[in-house]
Formats: C-alpha cells, structure tokens, sequence
C-alpha cells in the first residue's frame, strides 16, 4: 500500500515537472512560431495579410480643417496690430480612400514601387458648416509678393495691379475655396503666364504623392515599409546634411516587434521632412494592446535647445541665429513660397513666433501627433496627424496693402488634423487572427508551467512526507 502511495505520488511528480518542462520549451518555441507567422504575413507581397491593407487601408481616414478667422483686417493693415484670430470648424474630409496604383514588384532587390493618388469628398455630417462657409483671412496671392519679387521696380509695378484688382492684406475666402483653390484676381491681371489659381493644397484632387519605392521586408524584416527612394531620389534636395534624408516609413507600419525604446522614424511628404516619434504609454484601443508614439517637443525645438535641428534653418527664418522654436520653413518645396509649418496653435513653439497673433491656445492632447502601434506586427491602428499652415508675412514699402506693417508676422491660416482608426470588424478579425493567438499561446505557456511547477513541488512534499513517516 505504502509502495502504490509513494509510486503514485512519484509519478505525479514526474507528470509535473514534463508538464512544467514542456511549457518551458514551449515558450521559446511559441515565440520562435510567433515570430516566424509575423514575419511572413507583414511582407508586402500578395497573399499576406498586409498586402491587402497596404493597397488599400482599410481604416476611414479623415482630415478636419479648423480655419483661422481674422476678427481685425482693417487695425493690422493700418496700425500694424497684433491679429485677433478664432478658430473656426471643424469641416471634415475624407481623404486616403484610394487604392495605391503603379505597384511594381522588383523581386530581384525586395522593393515595391507605388503612387498615392489623392483624393477628398466632403462629409457634411462632420462639420459645423459647409464648404462655402465664408472667412477673413490672409490674402495668399498678396503675401507672398515681398517674398518672391524682392526687387523694388517690379514690387511697384504688382502694387498698381493689386490695387486695380481691390485686393488686400486680408480677403473673404470659403472654405473650399481657400483650401482647394480659386482664381485669384490679382493674378489675373499680371500680363507674363502665371498660374492664377491658388489654394492652401491646390492641386490635391486627381493629383498623386510619389513615386515611393519600399523595401518589401521578403529578404529582411526588420527593413519592410522602410522608404528606399522618394520620387526617385535617396535624398530631397532641400535641407542641408542629415536633415535632408529620407528615413523610415510612411507611418501606416513599421517593422515588426517594436520595443518602447525603438524611437519610430517616417516620413512625411506634406512637411517636406523625415522626423521621429518616440514611446509614451501602453493603451488598450479595443481589446487589442497598442504602443502610443509620439512627436516630442524636441523634434521642433531651436537648435539652441536641440542641436540636432541646425540643418533645418534658412536663411529666410526671421529669428536670431535661427532661435525660433516650433516652426518650420518648407518655402524650398513651395516654389519659394514663405510657408511655415507647425504644430497647432503654435504648440512648442517659442513665445516670438506667436507674439503677434492673439486668441491661440495650445493644448497638448489636442494639438499634438501621435501613433498606435500594435507592436507584435507593427501596424498603426490608430493615429492623429496634426500641423499647422502658416505664412510668414513682411513689411514691403511699395506695396500699399503692406507698407504699414512694422513687423513679420507668422500668420496662421488653417491647422488640420488627420486621424484613422481601426473599424470594429477589423480590430475583430485583428484579435481573432494576431493577439487572440498569441494570447493563448501565451496563457497555454503559464498554464502548463505553473501548474507542472506545482505539481511537482506538491507530489515531492508528499512524497517526502510519506517516507519521513515510514521512517519512523
């Protein structure tokens, strides 16, 4: 009776530790069957699971513009005040919903080509107003002029033609005008061929963001989505050095098994600029857990503060020695148009940039970028994308509507914000095929290791127990 006792526990002890052996063993190799599945499935090749969203994302993307209304053109024009802005919108698009065309496979290097056309339709239901809300704002075509026409001759004779035309500092634009174009009066009377039509993003519509050309990830994961050339090019020909790369990915994913302290690199064609996003917290968006990125506050600081950012001055940057911080000068991708780039409302920006504008508020949560990153595949699940449109205005002696200002101005025109987020049926199909399987997997592993641990040590007590007592 004692043997059968003593061999029973024995045997669960032995039961135990196989059970505890195997889940050991199981999770290197769960983790090595994990890694091999991602691996093959985020390869952007038909047949994957990327392929399909990466042709065509399968997130409703939409871009809200909130347009800043000037409440005080006639004090600006003639007292050179601070502007009085107020933020008005939101008026929503939806943009991104087509498919990428001129896919080309090169096998032979793992590389993709592609373009992203462009496209956006209205949604009434998410904006305040229509597109034929009508604001005060800048006057495009005008504020330019100092900027690209320096010489005092040909600054007189545009002065006589914007005066013919009645334009001004400021102008009553719509929203689909302002945004997507209109012909401009002005223009239309300069007797040399000049594109009359302006607009914030004029041309957008029938238009295309590329050539991109990608590694594919088929011979090395850890390089897919990452940007090889940009209309041909390794490099944009606009900023000096290192700034002047193209690193990283377009930001819908990035390779796969990103750790907190991976610092995530993209780039973005609407700010003419590579830049990075780094890690803030873990957070569950619809059961499935997510890495939040994002942009920090030194990516956009003054080379005084982060010296990393020296090769993003210009000569054109009205600051001393290019202290300003929060702003961007992309007049080189412009066609020399003064354009500056920035987070909303000025966010980081240093306190000259906005001294003469009122009624901005910044806020971090609302204003600032950041990304969602499901880290076992790395895929953005979720994402803002927000920036600020601003022309940096000067004073111009010969021409009436701004002779006198007495000092530059960043005005800011419209601030956008782009956001996406994954649909129920897909975070559904998400969970069910990726993190609900890794998941199991994880919990099959801590299941057969503690409980094999515990039968073990149990049966060993026991076992230990019922001999001390046949001892004695």
């Amino acid at each position: 009776m004692g043997c059968d006792r003593n061999c029973g526990l024995i045997t669960g002890a032995v039961i135990g530790a196989v059970l505890a052996v195997f889940g050991g063993v199981l999770m290197p190799v769960g983790d090595m069957l994990v890694k091999k599945t991602v691996a093959k499935e985020v390869v952007i090749e038909e047949g994957t699971i990327a392929f399909q969203n990466w042709v065509k994302t399968g997130t409703t993307v939409y871009r809200q513009f909130w347009i800043f209304d000037v409440q005080n053109p006639e004090d600006v024009i003639a007292n050179s005040s601070r502007i009085k802005v107020k933020q008005r919108g939101p008026y929503t698009y939806k943009v991104r919903y087509l498919a990428k065309q001129n896919i080309t496979h090169d096998t032979e290097h793992h590389k993709v080509s592609f373009v992203q056309p462009n496209g956006a339709i209205f949604e009434p239901s998410l904006s305040v107003g229509t597109e034929n809300d009508t604001y005060t704002v800048l006057n495009l075509a005008v504020g330019v002029v100092p900027h690209l026409y320096p010489n005092a001759f040909v600054q007189s004779v545009l002065n006589s033609l914007i005066k013919k035309s009645k334009s001004a500092m400021f102008q009553r634009r719509s929203v689909k005008e302002l945004l997507w174009g209109y012909k401009d009066p002005f223009l239309s009377l300069v007797p040399y061929p000049v594109d009359t039509t302006v607009g914030l993003l004029y041309p957008y519509n029938n238009t295309v963001d590329g050539v991109y050309k990608v590694f594919s990830g088929k011979d090395d994961v850890s390089k897919v989505g990452i940007i090889d050339t940009y209309k041909d090019k390794k490099n944009l020909t606009i900023w000096e050095s290192y700034c002047d790369m193209i690193n990283g990915t377009d930001a819908a994913s990035f390779p796969p098994f990103v750790e907190p302290d991976r610092v995530l690199q993209f780039f973005s064609s609407d700010i003419c600029r590579s830049i990075y996003a780094i890690f803030k917290e873990k957070i569950d968006l619809k059961g499935i857990e997510v890495f939040r990125y994002v942009l920090p506050a030194k990516a956009f600081a003054s080379p005084a503060e982060n010296p990393e950012n020296i090769c993003f001055c210009t000569e054109k940057v009205i600051s001393n020695n290019c202290t300003a911080s929060g702003v961007l000068d992309i007049s080189k991708c412009k066609d020399g148009k003064p354009v500056y780039i920035s987070l909303p409302h000025f966010l980081y920006g240093s306190p000259d940039v906005s001294s003469n504008v009122e009624g901005l508020n910044p806020h971090e949560e609302e204003h600032r970028t950041f990304l969602d990153i499901e880290p076992t595949t790395g895929f953005t699940l979720q994402f803002a994308k927000r920036l600020q449109i601003n022309l940096l205005v000067k004073p111009a002696k010969k021409i009436d509507a701004l002779k006198h200002l007495k000092h530059h101005y960043y005005v800011p025109i419209v601030w956008l914000n782009e956001t996406g987020t994954i649909g129920d049926e897909k975070a559904e199909m998400f969970r069910d095929k990726v993190t609900g399987k890794i998941k199991l997997l994880g919990l099959v592993e801590m299941i057969l290791l503690s409980v094999g641990v515990i039968m073990f040590v149990a049966f060993m007590i026991s076992y230990c127990a019922c001999k001390s007592k046949a001892v004695k």
